[in-house]
């Protein structure tokens, strides 16, 4: 087991993960991308935002909503070295994550559509605008391989989860819940309130990189028509 490692952020708290990882917990889904992101880059080369030596110590590095876990080659060195790179990095050093901008187009033809219209007391072109006219960054991948959690969803379409998840939602189908929206990536169990249909594939196996988004890239959904 790893030693506790204590950090001076006060933005962000380092627990030991094992022999070789530490979890990074932070304040919310946007600081979670921000930090996965600068230790991204610090892992490669070393930036003017994150120091502390991270550079070829890193085996992987995965966000969540609130958490970032960080994978180590174990060393007594790598550790220091994520603990000076938490503590040198603020929320505000990195506006720019510098990731891919993807336009998917998208059939505003989903069953819950009406539904989020009733929830929000807005009409159902009224809330294609809403969706569509955001700009979203793929904050991290989940539940199943290609599905993505996107932040940006503006507040209005902030809703619970449906109270009767589905047994099966189809491939490519547009969702919102909480504060997040996603694409299906395949059939599977869902409760998110859908309100469209993706046309192009979140995932392919025969990809040279499966998974059409990653963390940290943009993506803009542009209606179209079936």
């Amino acid at each position: 087991m790893a030693a506790e490692i204590n950090s001076a952020s006060p933005t962000a708290q380092v627990l030991p993960y094992g022999p070789a990882a530490h979890l990074i917990e932070v304040a919310d889904t946007a600081a979670a991308t921000a930090l996965a992101a600068a230790l991204r880059a610090a892992a490669v080369v070393e930036t003017s935002a994150v120091k502390g030596g991270l550079a070829g110590r890193v085996v992987d590095i995965v966000p969540a909503a609130r958490t970032v876990l960080v994978t180590t080659d174990g060393s007594p060195a790598a550790a220091a070295a994520v603990r000076d790179a938490v503590d040198s990095w603020s929320p505000a050093d990195l506006a720019d994550i510098g990731g891919r901008l993807h336009e998917i187009p998208v059939i505003y033809d989903g069953p819950d559509l009406e539904a989020v219209a009733d929830a929000t007391g807005m009409a159902s072109e009224d809330v294609v605008a809403a969706h569509a006219g955001a700009e979203y960054t793929v904050a991290f991948g989940g539940f199943s391989p290609g599905f993505c959690y996107l932040t940006g969803l503006p507040p209005v379409l902030h809703l619970p989860r449906r109270p009767d998840p589905r047994t099966e939602v189809p491939t490519g189908s547009v969702g919102v819940a909480g504060e997040f929206s996603a694409v299906y990536p395949r059939p599977s169990p869902g409760g998110w309130n859908l309100i469209g249909t993706a046309q192009v594939p979140m995932w392919d196996s025969s990809w040279e990189r499966p998974n059409l988004l990653a963390p940290g890239d943009t993506v803009r959904f542009v209606p179209c028509q079936g």
